[in-house]
């Protein structure tokens, strides 16, 4: 099944020590922010595990902001299944929750949302603590990535709504794909979670801008097999594989066979331009303690690769099989038995 199929990355990343301290702190706050509202909606979420992802993607963050990280994921990902393709004026509050999203990181921290609702008032909290102690530009280069996860999130939720869900062609899917995946912002978080910020010459330069983006692709294509059996069970058409059947009209192995051997593709890239760092440090004459932030932040690209793939083998997220609520919200179209959109 695609949960099950292997990637061979050149790199290992460690684990967090601080995860099973941090996951406790975190699922209590998940209930207590109400992220999740009933007793199967709890247990649906345990089961993704994605205080795993995070020790994996932020190995080196400090136990308190280990749970803030776990915090995040959990309101990213929550907001991400909200969508309920039954409803499809839907669209209409997820787009106005999205908007209070993309404005938080550019209020002084600590303002309320003026539109209230689990997911917003948990991401005026995480952000207060997200952004502590990052400097403007890392701020603004944040919220930046943000905005675009959050508007192609809309875009997305729009076309299902349109019912244009699956209508996209291979390369208009992959540059959309890019922006859905949310990755260049949750880089940038491995920034704050070990307190560095990548130098702004480097970050600008091509050989970066290309590593960020195809790591990017890396994960989201990643994603797309090991996430398929549940996005074809909720019918969703926004995913590599389908997009491949449909286009080339093959079976589905032979559209998992092409979107792996993309994957692979875009990773093979990515490993070439890293070996072109020490080149690029030398021709933006960095001195030796930017040259070693631009490693942490190699550093921080390769946590994302590794750790996101190693955490998609097992969370329960992906599963093949589900049973009850949970069951039924899928076929219905909805990743949440949840309603995290209203107060």
């Amino acid at each position: 099944m695609p949960q099950d199929v292997r990637f061979d990355l050149p790199f290992d990343t460690p684990v967090s020590e601080h995860l099973e301290y941090a996951r406790a702190r975190h699922l209590r706050w998940v209930w207590e922010m109400r992220l999740v509202c009933s007793r199967e909606g709890f247990e649906e979420y345990k089961s993704w595990d994605l205080p795993q992802a995070a020790a994996r993607t932020y190995p080196h963050a400090s136990a308190d902001d280990m749970v803030v990280l776990m915090n995040w994921f959990s309101l990213a990902f929550l907001f991400d299944d909200q969508f309920d393709a039954t409803r499809p004026d839907r669209a209409d509050r997820i787009a106005e929750v999205a908007r209070e999203l993309i404005v938080t990181p550019l209020r002084p921290a600590g303002s309320p949302p003026r539109v209230a609702c689990p997911i917003t008032l948990a991401w005026a909290e995480v952000w207060s603590h997200l952004s502590h102690g990052m400097s403007l530009t890392w701020q603004t280069r944040f919220a930046a990535s943000w905005g675009r996860f959050l508007v192609a999130h809309c875009e997305e939720v729009d076309l299902a709504a349109r019912g244009l869900e699956g209508t996209l062609g291979l390369d208009e899917y992959a540059a959309f794909r890019r922006r859905t995946v949310g990755i260049h912002h949750s880089i940038d978080a491995g920034e704050r979670s070990r307190g560095f910020e990548v130098p702004a010459q480097a970050m600008a330069h091509p050989v970066m801008e290309r590593m960020r983006d195809l790591a990017a692709d890396t994960i989201g294509f990643m994603n797309d097999i090991h996430s398929f059996e549940r996005e074809k069970r909720r019918g969703d058409g926004h995913n590599l594989i389908a997009v491949l059947r449909r286009e080339r009209g093959c079976t589905w192995q032979q559209a998992t066979d092409e979107a792996y051997r993309m994957t692979i593709a875009c990773l093979d890239e990515y490993l070439e331009l890293q070996e072109r760092i020490p080149r690029m440090c030398d021709e933006l004459r960095l001195d030796e303690a930017e040259r070693d932030r631009v490693q942490m932040g190699v550093e921080a690209i390769q946590h994302w690769i590794n750790g996101n793939y190693e955490w998609a083998l097992t969370t329960g997220r992906y599963a093949a099989a589900k049973e009850g609520a949970v069951a039924t919200a899928e076929l219905a179209g909805r990743g949440s038995v949840d309603d995290l959109l209203t107060v």
